[in-house]
């Protein structure tokens, strides 16, 4: 195995235990990056010299016994929404094209001073108003989507040209790419990772979080990532927690919701075969399966549209003025239409995610997990506008996209997604786990049980 093709987990394990060297591992990645970049278009840059010259310094550390942890020499990938000091941070926007960070974000200086090593900044959808992030390409099929808006960062994960990688989640844009790219993505609770330094597309609704090869590899990230932040008003105070899981694969007397409606209402067969499949492998673990219903299925969309779209609007009121020509146009229609909404519409948004959150507390009063699927259908073709169902009804593809995982946004609610196979096709399929506020141990206890079940993973066939 090259070193490329290892988790995180084992990577630490490795360059902890002197087997490999912060330089090794960093060489066989931008290797690797050469190699499946041009296919693939996953980074908006690559800072080899710089991340090489980071890694040097993180083996001198080594070798003198300043190990700083197991993210000590992992090279990684930051979106393009998270500044990094005297690097651009461009949102995949011509509208950025002259910007340039002058400090860190929060988590990109936690993640330096744990050790990790920056190799670039990887593609979303033009300032994360996205759902297929349309200049990378999925990492299984090329001719596919990749998920958006962190299509960038799974793909990069997914593909070997990164071991970890940061992403942000307004409406899915963590989980929806790793569901599509075969790989994990953690949505952690509002507030728990702090988003200062990081664009806004809707400041209500935003989540930082990781993307990677297995849970335990979600969960180091999150150690490092988690705490306060004044400098973000939504920062939480959450007590001091180790997030990695424990090896048992026990959950007896967990409770598992099941969702009657709609998380398995218009999803594709084999989706919705493979994710039963997957919650019945949890049921043979110990864990209790329990039925309920989803509170307010029929304001999901509407709340998430009438929270995200006006405070995107307002985000951009000034260069959506100056220079609207530098949008693309999909991204541009969109902020123009959030300006035609009246204070009426975006106040009922609000009282609707108020009755909705009480909804959900309700539920969750009853089980301690919910599991179901990320997405309603693997990745469609690139270019492909709407999906048919077999009832005739015709969506949008971002629609659909969007559809399962907005709930977790409106609510704030941790939501984990966990590869759970593959369709005829070779596509993955993701199972989408949801707890809690601030439920991250049990979303991770349930992910990893799930994942040593199953025979490990090997990287994208496509690159």
């Amino acid at each position: 195995m090259q070193p490329f093709e290892l988790s995180l987990t084992a990577a630490a394990a490795a360059v902890q235990a002197r087997k490999l060297s912060p330089v090794e591992l960093v060489d066989s990645v931008l290797d690797r990056i050469e190699r499946v970049e041009p296919q693939l278009g996953a980074y908006v840059t690559v800072a080899a010299e710089q991340a090489r010259g980071a890694a040097r310094e993180a083996e001198r550390e080594v070798a003198q016994g300043r190990y700083r942890g197991p993210l000590h020499g992992v090279p990684m990938g930051l979106k393009d929404l998270i500044d990094v000091a005297g690097v651009a941070t461009t949102a995949s926007s011509r509208v950025r094209a002259d910007h340039r960070a002058t400090a860190d974000s929060t988590v990109a200086a936690r993640l330096t001073a744990a050790g990790a090593v920056l190799l670039g900044k990887t593609h979303t959808h033009e300032f994360a108003f996205g759902l297929t992030t349309p200049q990378t390409r999925n990492a299984w099929d090329r001719g596919r989507v990749a998920g958006g808006s962190s299509g960038g960062s799974a793909v990069a994960v997914a593909s070997g040209a990164a071991t970890f990688a940061l992403g942000t989640d307004t409406g899915g844009s963590i989980r929806v790419p790793a569901a599509l790219n075969g790989v994990v993505g953690l949505k952690p609770t509002y507030g728990l990772v702090p988003r200062h330094g990081v664009t806004s597309l809707s400041w209500s609704l935003d989540h930082v979080g990781p993307i990677t090869r297995t849970v335990e590899d979600a969960a180091l990230v999150l150690n490092a990532l988690a705490g306060h932040d004044p400098r973000d008003p939504a920062s939480l105070s959450p007590p001091a927690t180790d997030y990695r899981p424990g090896a048992g694969t026990d959950l007896t007397g967990l409770r598992i919701g099941v969702p009657r409606t709609y998380y398995f209402d218009h999803v594709d067969a084999r989706v919705q075969a493979a994710v039963r499949h997957a919650i019945g492998e949890l049921e043979a673990l110990g864990a209790r399966l329990v039925e309920i219903d989803v509170p307010m299925t029929r304001y999901i969309q509407a709340t998430q549209w009438g929270l995200m779209v006006p405070e995107a609007s307002a985000y951009h009121e000034g260069s959506l003025r100056t220079v609207p020509e530098l949008y693309q146009d999909d991204v541009r229609i969109l902020l123009e239409a959030g300006e035609l909404m009246s204070a009426g519409d975006y106040l009922r948004a609000q009282r609707s995610r108020t009755l909705m959150r009480a909804g959900w507390a309700r539920v969750l009063e009853e089980v301690d997990v919910i599991a179901a699927p990320s997405v309603p259908m693997t990745a469609v073709g690139a270019g492909e506008e709407t999906v048919s169902w077999p009832d005739g009804t015709v969506e949008s593809v971002s629609d659909a996209y969007v559809r399962l995982s907005a709930p977790a946004n409106i609510t704030g609610l941790p939501a984990l997604s966990v590869p759970v196979g593959h369709d005829p096709a070779g596509l993955p399929i993701g199972m989408q786990l949801l707890a809690r506020p601030l439920g991250e141990p049990t979303l991770l206890r349930v992910g990893h049980a799930y994942e040593r079940t199953q025979s490990t993973r090997g990287l994208a066939t496509v690159a």
